[in-house]
């Protein structure tokens, strides 16, 4: 299968930022400038020129109306995204079977008992033989590992440590827990430097190792460096199915803006993703 790749749509009315991922069999727009209803338009025509079945836009406010207008659904939101102004998830669907979920009422159930939890931003103390580490480019071939063991199948090639590097030297920072040598919990933030966000993404702990709040650590100190970088728009797009994951976002003060309808492959299939946006600059 072809390999996702970015590119940038120029025209004398408008620019686009394009990610084309084949993997997931969808088109998604992440940044635009020009006239937004020929944007719009050439959006449709990448989606189908590329047999995707999902389109996704990262729309601006302004333009909420317009994406109504053009048969597009709002999914949800991530406040802050540009530079302080919201990012709104406009999607548009090619398939019948790609707009249907069959795991709604159990991810709504999920999200009934995540919302109960009660914040618990306080500092996690793993036992002693875990030792908490930023992770370099010579540790991208055990994070892979990592990956490998707890993904059957991810959105991103996650399992190839040339990608990761890849991934790093472009921004992303990793942290993750070592035990006896091994790399045993990891996650990352995807940093956008020009619009001052950034997505903690890539969460994988392995599952004898997931009762000891690895994961709220990770984040927590991701979230430290976000900071010192004078980044404070946070966000991660969670498996709607997994309770763990969703509740410890819940748990460091994330706020739920909305479900990405089969989004992309993840786990073991097709899945919905929660978003969850957190404002760093409101926590000390």
């Amino acid at each position: 299968m072809e390999e996702s790749k970015s590119i940038k749509k120029q025209h004398a009315d408008f620019t686009m930022e394009v990610f084309l991922d084949p993997y997931n069999r969808r088109v998604r727009i992440d940044d635009y400038q020009g006239n937004i209803d020929k944007i719009i338009a050439e959006s449709d025509i990448l989606a189908k020129e590329n047999n995707a079945e999902k389109l996704i836009v990262k729309s601006r406010m302004e333009h909420f109306g317009i994406f109504l207008e053009k048969g597009f659904r709002c999914e949800g939101r991530i406040e802050g995204y540009f530079l302080g102004s919201d990012c709104l998830f406009f999607t548009k669907f090619y398939s019948v079977q790609r707009k249907e979920t069959n795991h709604w009422l159990k991810e709504e159930a999920i999200m009934h008992s995540v919302s109960l939890l009660e914040s618990q931003s306080n500092y996690v103390h793993p036992p002693t033989q875990y030792t908490l580490k930023k992770m370099e480019e010579k540790d991208a071939s055990r994070l892979a590992k990592l990956y490998q063991q707890v993904f059957q199948i991810y959105p991103t090639p996650l399992n190839e440590s040339n990608y990761i590097r890849k991934t790093m030297k472009e921004g992303t920072i990793y942290y993750g827990f070592e035990y006896d040598g091994t790399i045993v919990s990891a996650a990352s933030a995807e940093v956008n430097i020009f619009y001052k966000n950034a997505e903690l993404t890539d969460c994988a702990t392995l599952t004898e190792h997931r009762k000891y709040g690895l994961m709220k650590v990770l984040l927590i100190r991701l979230e430290k460096e976000l900071k010192e970088k004078g980044i404070y728009c946070s966000y991660s797009i969670a498996r709607s199915l997994s309770f763990g994951m969703n509740a410890a976002l819940q748990q460091l003060g994330y706020r739920y803006q909305g479900r990405l309808i089969n989004n992309c492959y993840i786990f073991d299939k097709l899945e919905d993703m929660n978003i969850w946006v957190k404002d760093l600059s409101l926590n000390s």
